[in-house]
């Protein structure tokens, strides 16, 4: 049976509202642009949390606007560089699922289409409202025949295509909630990277942080393994703020503390530390999920180092009070956790791979003894799995081994990588 997604647009595809956005350009020089600005946020947030039809909202919003096709240009300019950040990463999902993916939205076709052609979504598949102009450019309404200009508009364009097959919905907001509410679709999920919206995600059928977590649990194909949204991140002692907002922004599940506390360091796959905050050796060894630690001044002992890197957890640190730590720490942790690059760690050996497209990125830490990569690559002989680049480095401690294989294999091989004799840690990184 045919799959279909309806995805909505405006503070999902893209990370904003693209009328609220307009807003801003078109009346930049008006005298009361606050107040307007306002109102229309006001309009835009009353209709999305289902408390004002869609119709009234969006009649005064082009109202309020003044705005003109030269502003609509610029508007695309600004929502090119306000794709959320899930939805870029997946450009690939959009260019294998051409078929299948529909942009249905209660905003404009003259800003979406330039945006979302982009990743491959094919136009006749955009579903939206059109602008009306006059003679000078400057917009004067809209279509009002065209269903999404109207209350339920989602639910009335939907059972005009009359799709055959089994429809997902994601979306922000009370309209695209209607879609359910409807029974029109096998399953609602409220999208939240952006902004959430209790009414919204209370009645949705499932809750999902990241575009990533959406192709995740209904097993479709995506640009990293597993969501940072499922990946705890602990903030533990005075961390500045800067350092926090880019782990938030990468999409990690963000947890602030004022010391480590033994069960939230269990649950964490990544640990940032203020230099006063530090774990134990032990707690280390006993933080089954923990891969990386970014500590915030330098390292308290080499005995913490050892241990870290006995468990295949690898550590990057920086002098108390440079100024660059604030970013420099996130960096690192951020460009292990993506690509496996280790350069600058103090305690595993240096590898900074180059990222590899269409291939599959597989990380094996293991003791330092003999034999494991012909291991490893006989896993990949017996399951005729081509090997695109491979890289081994190590030192007293551990061997650090990246595999980039072709794509297409069975899951018993990450199974086998995993029960190599000497496996420390083993992840598939995307």
């Amino acid at each position: 049976m045919s799959q279909y997604y309806i995805i909505d647009f405006d503070s999902t595809f893209t990370q904003v509202e693209a009328l609220d956005e307009l807003a801003r350009i078109s009346l930049k020089d008006h005298p009361d642009r606050e107040l307007i600005y306002k109102k229309i946020e006001d309009l835009t947030n009353a209709s999305m949390e289902g408390r004002l039809s869609f119709t009234d909202s969006l009649e005064q919003r082009v109202k309020l606007l003044e705005a003109t096709r030269d502003h609509l240009k610029q508007l695309v300019r600004h929502l090119r560089k306000k794709v959320s950040t899930s939805f870029s990463r997946n450009s690939i999902f959009f260019k294998n699922h051409q078929d299948e993916v529909l942009i249905v939205s209660g905003g404009f076709k003259e800003f979406i289409i330039p945006v979302v052609s982009d990743y491959h979504i094919k136009k006749e598949n955009i579903y939206a409202n059109t602008f009306i102009f006059d003679d000078n450019d400057n917009i004067v309404g809209y279509d009002r025949t065209n269903p999404l200009s109207q209350e339920g508009g989602k639910v009335k364009l939907l059972k005009e295509l009359n799709l055959q097959g089994d429809i997902f919905g994601i979306g922000d907001g009370y309209s695209d909630f209607q879609l359910k509410e409807s029974g029109m679709i096998k399953k609602f999920f409220a999208y939240t990277e952006n902004i959430e919206r209790k009414s919204v995600t209370e009645k949705a059928d499932h809750i999902t942080p990241s575009f990533d977590e959406f192709l995740y649990i209904n097993r479709l194909p995506r640009a990293i393994s597993y969501p940072k949204n499922r990946i705890k991140c602990l903030i533990a002692g005075n961390v500045d703020e800067e350092a926090i907002a880019q782990m938030q922004k990468e999409g990690y599940n963000v947890r602030q503390r004022d010391s480590i506390e033994e069960k939230y360091l269990e649950e964490a796959g990544v640990l940032l530390c203020a230099e006063d905050v530090q774990p134990t050796p032990e707690e280390v060894a006993s933080a089954p999920r923990l891969k990386v630690i970014g500590c915030f001044g330098k390292v308290a002992s080499r005995k913490l180092a050892d241990t870290a890197c006995e468990n295949g957890v690898i550590i990057f640190d920086d002098a108390k009070y440079n100024p660059r730590n604030v970013d420099f720490i996130p960096k690192r942790v951020i460009a292990f956790m993506n690509e496996g690059k280790t350069h600058t760690s103090i305690n595993f050996p240096d590898l900074q791979p180059p990222r590899v497209s269409n291939a599959h990125r597989l990380i094996h830490i293991h003791e330092n003894v003999p034999g494991i990569l012909a291991k490893i690559n006989d896993v990949f002989a017996q399951h005729n799995i081509n090997i695109v680049g491979e890289f081994l480095v190590t030192n007293n401690q551990i061997g650090y081994v990246i595999t980039d294989v072709n794509k297409g294999y069975d899951t018993e091989v990450l199974d086998q990588l995993k029960a190599i004799p000497h496996t420390i840690k083993f992840r598939l990184l995307y």
